[in-house]
Order: structure tokens, then C-alpha cells, then sequence
């Protein structure tokens, strides 16, 4: 069989790691493939490699029965291989049409024809179902509409073999829908995809075929309709994985967090957080379900002094922290596991081990007369990298040379091990495989458990179901409802939180 992409026994090697040991993926016309494994399985850089951001050590690809060399991005485009990063690459003060066209303007008389660009773009945007906005800026578009836009991206430029490097892990449910719709668009338009996720469901819901990858080695590849997603994580993780957490009872006992008639502004001074009542005990889990967008980022913000309040109190162990200054926020014992690991969970260029003291460096044994103590630092961080299974040559590395999944675990390692009063947890698995999943899900249970609060944020209902032991639907910046998980079902939290009344219980309106 003619595939249309071949990968054969391709080897790429980075100082001190093999990520990819004679690996072979072959992908076929008009199907979406799907490429899984743990976090640092080599997935990425697999994908990398055939983009031509890479140079492979070993092994051959061949793009439509003729072998390349893909030296280089333009190279990929050229032979119709476009890719949507995990990480976006877009230009937040551009527009939409202005992000696509980069580097790849259209000119009319020397100049820049930025008009017919966007009608092009609106024209592919309508064809495959994408409704974006040509003229938005992308400062000014939700998360999902950027994700658009970077598939709109590889459209422009003529793609035809698309590959999504974790295209759901920062999507709500919503969106996720809807990037399946339009994955299948693609496909019956005649394009064939390369999937690389960690979601079993996904994978079972979209994928033809799916090659699995642990610790840099080809596992094999299955056909989807023959196989379960018990067997797929065990091909992933070399172990059977529970799916659902271990956990007795909550014993909740004194208020930790009591948010009370709590307004919280957005860049464009409209009330986002309006006028919300929240607690949390010590000794449970809450978890915030609801669509992005309906307060939660500017919520978490408030909370750990990164966004002013703009009325109402927040109140740690019944002393007033409103307004703090984040580094007053952090010592008052709030830890914070941030939604966006790289705008506010680690700084890239710092080493991994450097980055799992930025809450403590200032500190003994870490740091003593403003000189810091190196020795301390690095010891300290191998045994949190150990503890965590952080995936990384060395503690020396620098955090952006990590997969997104391991830079995840380095914050979540940090900010546990302080075993703070309260700990705000905003998507902690968001990019985490499921046996990272299993072992994240444990420690937040393990610190209820001690005692501390713990502050659940994620999309994943099937998280907040899992883990909370209470849950409370935000809806336009008002908790509407809290309920309980083993008393309602996904069905009925989707109503809740696009407005629904809850009359009773099972009763939505």
C-alpha cells in the first residue's frame, strides 16, 4: 500500500536522551491517525522531525511513495505538510488575516493586498467551517478561536497532510466538539491528519489507526475499531491504569476560602467575576465547572493578587488577603498551579531545577544573605524531578526544552511540595497522559486528605466529577449552583452551566 506519509526507522538523538528509536509511522489517505504516548515518549519530536524542525540521526520519510529531505518548514509546506503547534505561533496585536498571511503575503503594486487575503480567508474559513473572524485581532479571540486560526494557517499555505500536536488540551468541552467536527471536515475534503494527544476518549471517538510510542520506542500500531482504551493506556504506560480515583469520604471541617460578593474586572473594565460567594473547607475538594470565559481566569487571578478586585473580600483562615501582592498571597499559604504554565508557571529560559524553588529561592536552605545556594537548589530539585517522574536529562535543563507535559509536572512537584493551606489547582492536567493524570488526581486527594483545600478549575467534567467533593457551576461570573458529584451527571452540569435553573435534585430547567 501507498502511504502518503512514511516514516521508516527514524532515530533523533539530543545531548544525554535517544527521543526517538528507530521509529515507523505510516500514515494513509484520508484518515486521521493518532500518535500516543506518556509525556516525553517522543511524540513532538517525531512530529518535529517530519515538519523540518528537526534532522533525524537515522531512517528515511517518504511523502507519497518518494522519499524527501525535509530540511527545513518551507520544505514541509511545499510538499503540502502543515502543523498545528501545541504551543500557538501567533502574533497577539495582528489580526486573524495578518497572522495568516505572515511570511506569506499576497502584494498588489508592492504592496501588502491585506483585502484580498482576508476574503480568502473568510472563503477557507466558510469552506471547512471555521467561522473566524478575518479582521479580529488575536489579543481579542478566545482560546479556540486561536486554535482556528492556526489551522486556517496551514490551509492558507495549501496543507494537505495536517498534523495537531495536542489540539484539545487547552479547549473547553464546547470546543473540543466542534474541533471534531471540523477534524472530520478536513478528512471528508479530502486531507489526512496525524493526531498526537493523550485523550483515550478522543482517540477513540476520531482516530482510524493509532501507533503507540513509550519512552522513544514504537510500541505498534492498532486499528481503533479492534481496541479499548484500557488497552491502549497499558501500551502507553507498560501497566494497567484505574481510571477513577481512590478516595474515602470527605471530612471537611473549618472555612479556608470564604469569597463573599467578590467583582473582578476584565482588561476592558466589565465586571467578569460579579458579585460571587464562594468557600472552601480544609479537608475537601471544590471544583469549578463551566464554559472558559465565564470568570474563572479572573477569579484565580484575584485570588493570588494578580488581578486587582475591584469590590468585595477574599478571606484565607478568616484574615482578609485582598489585594496582596502575589509574593504576600503565596507566604499567606496559597499555593497556585497555573493555567498557563508559560505566562505564569515557569520562566523557560531558568533551568528546571531553578524553576522548582521560584516560590522558596529567597529562602533557607535555598538562598542565605541574598546569595543563593545552588547546591541546595539542585539537590532539592532532584528529588521533587524523582518524586514526579519529571522527565528531563538533567536538573540543569532548561524548563522550555521540556514537553509540555513534563514543564506541568516540574509546577505541579513545586507547588504540592510546599503543602499549602489552600491550593488552587487551574487545569493541573491539562497535556498530562493518563498515568501522569492518575498520580496528579492522587496527590490533590492526598492533600485533602491532610487537611488543606484544595481549589479544582478544569474543563474536564469527567475531572471535576472524578475529583471534587463538592462542585460549584460558575455561570457569567456567578457560582449558580453547587452540587454534589455523586448526585448529578455530566448532562445536567452542562445545563447548569450554560444558565439552566436547578430546581431540585435531577431537575433542570
Amino acid at each position: 500500500m501507498e502511504y502518503v506519509i512514511e516514516m521508516r526507522n527514524i532515530r533523533k538523538e539530543f545531548p544525554g536522551i535517544v527521543a526517538n528509536d528507530n521509529i515507523t509511522l505510516q500514515l494513509r489517505k484520508g484518515e486521521i491517525h493518532a500518535l500516543l504516548g506518556e509525556n516525553g515518549a517522543g511524540k513532538s519530536t517525531l512530529m518535529n522531525v517530519l515538519f523540518g524542525l528537526y534532522q533525524p540521526e537515522k531512517g528515511e520519510i517518504h511523502v507519497r511513495g518518494k522519499k524527501v529531505n525535509i530540511t527545513d518548514p518551507n520544505v514541509a509546506n511545499e510538499l503540502g505538510i502543515g502543523m498545528v503547534h501545541q504551543h500557538f505561533m501567533l502574533v497577539e496585536k495582528f489580526t486573524v488575516t495578518e497572522n495568516i498571511i505572515l511570511g506569506n503575503e499576497p502584494t498588489a503594486k508592492g504592496q501588502v493586498d491585506v483585502k484580498k487575503a482576508a476574503k480568502d480567508v473568510e472563503a477557507i474559513s466558510k469552506q471547512y467551517g471555521l467561522s473566524v473572524d478575518p479582521n479580529a485581532k488575536i489579543e481579542d479571540i478566545s482560546v479556540g478561536m486561536q486554535q482556528r486560526v492556526e489551522i486556517l494557517k496551514t490551509l492558507y499555505r495549501g496543507a494537505d497532510i495536517l498534523i495537531f500536536d495536542e489540539p484539545t488540551a487547552v479547549l473547553t468541552p464546547q470546543e473540543i466538539k466542534e474541533l471534531i467536527t471540523i477534524m472530520k471536515k478536513l478528512i471528508s475534503e479530502g486531507k489526512s491528519i496525524i493526531l498526537i494527544t493523550h485523550k483515550l476518549k478522543e482517540i477513540m471517538e476520531v482516530s482510524d489507526r493509532c501507533t503507540v510510542i513509550r519512552r522513544g520506542v514504537g510500541i505498534g500500531t492498532v486499528n481503533v475499531a479492534e481496541t479499548n482504551q484500557d488497552e491502549l493506556a497499558s501500551m502507553m504506560v507498560g501497566r494497567e491504569v484505574n481510571f477513577s480515583i481512590q478516595k474515602t469520604p470527605s471530612n471537611p471541617s473549618n472555612e479556608t476560602l470564604e469569597i463573599s460578593s467578590l467583582v473582578v474586572e476584565d482588561a476592558r473594565k466589565v465586571p467578569v467575576v460579579n458579585g460571587m460567594n464562594l468557600s472552601v473547607r480544609s479537608g475537601e475538594i471544590v471544583g469549578i465547572a463551566g464554559v472558559d470565559g465565564n470568570g474563572q481566569s479572573e477569579l484565580i487571578e484575584a485570588i493570588t493578587g494578580l488581578r486587582k478586585a475591584k469590590s468585595g473580600s477574599i478571606k484565607l483562615n478568616g484574615k482578609d488577603v485582598t489585594n496582596w501582592k502575589p509574593r504576600r498571597v503565596t507566604e499567606s499559604g496559597i499555593g497556585h498551579i497555573p493555567q498557563d504554565r508559560h505566562k505564569h508557571g515557569l520562566v523557560l529560559d531558568f533551568s528546571i531545577g531553578e524553576n522548582m524553588v521560584l516560590q522558596t529561592y529567597y529562602k533557607r536552605p535555598f538562598s542565605r544573605n541574598g546569595i543563593l545556594n545552588f547546591s541546595s537548589i539542585m539537590d532539592k530539585a532532584k528529588s521533587l524531578i524523582k518524586e514526579y517522574d519529571v522527565r528531563t536529562p538533567s536538573e540543569m535543563t532548561p524548563a522550555r526544552a521540556l514537553s509540555g507535559g513534563n514543564q506541568q509536572k516540574a509546577i505541579i512537584a513545586r507547588e504540592i511540595d510546599r503543602s499549602p493551606n489552600l491550593l488552587i489547582a487551574a487545569q493541573p492536567t491539562r497535556g498530562l497522559d493518563v498515568g501522569a493524570i492518575e498520580f496528579i488526581h492522587a496527590k490533590l486527594v492526598e492533600e485533602r486528605d491532610k487537611g488543606k483545600a484544595v481549589l479544582l478549575i478544569s474543563f474536564e467534567l469527567e475531572e471535576i466529577m472524578n475529583v471534587s467533593d463538592r462542585i460549584a457551576v460558575i455561570y457569567e461570573g456567578k457560582i449558580v449552583a453547587i452540587v454534589r458529584p455523586e448526585e448529578t451527571t455530566e448532562q445536567e452540569l452542562g445545563l447548569l452551566m450554560a444558565g439552566a435553573k436547578r430546581k431540585k435534585a435531577g431537575e433542570t430547567t
